[in-house]
């Protein structure tokens, strides 16, 4: 079965995959929506493929976006995301 697709997706893998898997899905877990606020506020100003290559970054560096986890931070584990050079921060 062919898959019909938006044309913004198909120049790279990860769109294509994201568009076929997840673009368009009905939401309801609270880690994935927490996940999706912290991408799309990482996002801001920038191309949601250049989110979609770090990903996985943010998935380790916010704990699998559980959100009781990241709400409990500590001051070192914020610095650590300051620092962190696969996420996205202002120079």
């Amino acid at each position: 079965m062919k898959i019909t697709r938006c044309t913004w997706c198909e120049k790279h893998p990860i769109y294509i995959d994201y568009h076929d898997q997840e673009w368009g899905v009905l939401v309801n877990d609270d880690n994935t929506l927490f996940e999706f606020l912290i991408l799309e506020g990482a996002q801001a100003g920038l191309s949601w493929l250049t989110i979609l290559k770090k990903r996985n970054n943010y998935k380790k560096a916010f704990y699998n976006f559980e959100p009781n986890e990241v709400a409990n931070f500590s001051e070192k584990q914020v610095e650590y995301l300051l620092k962190n050079p696969g996420l996205i921060r202002n120079k």
